[in-house]
C-alpha cells in the first residue's frame, strides 16, 4: 500500500508542475514535387489545460490517502 501513496505524490507533483511549466510542440509543413522539398518547421508552447492538472492533482492526493491507510 506505500507504494500507492508513493504513486499518488508523484502525480500530485506532476500536476503542480503541469500549471507552469509548457509543453514543446513540432509541426513541420512541407511541400515535395519531384527531387524538390520546401518545408518550414514550426515550434509552439502549449500548457496543459487546467482542467487536466486539476484532475491528476485530485487523483494522486486520493491515491495518497487510499495508501496510507492500514
Amino acid at each position: 500500500m506505500k507504494t500507492l501513496f508513493w504513486v499518488g505524490l508523484i502525480f500530485v507533483v506532476l500536476g503542480i508542475v503541469s500549471f507552469v511549466v509548457p509543453v514543446p510542440r513540432t509541426e513541420t509543413h512541407s511541400i515535395k514535387t519531384g527531387d524538390v522539398n520546401i518545408g518550414i518547421q514550426t515550434k509552439h508552447d502549449e500548457k496543459v489545460s487546467p482542467w487536466v492538472s486539476a484532475i491528476v492533482i485530485v487523483g494522486g492526493i486520493s491515491m495518497m490517502l487510499v495508501g496510507s491507510r492500514k
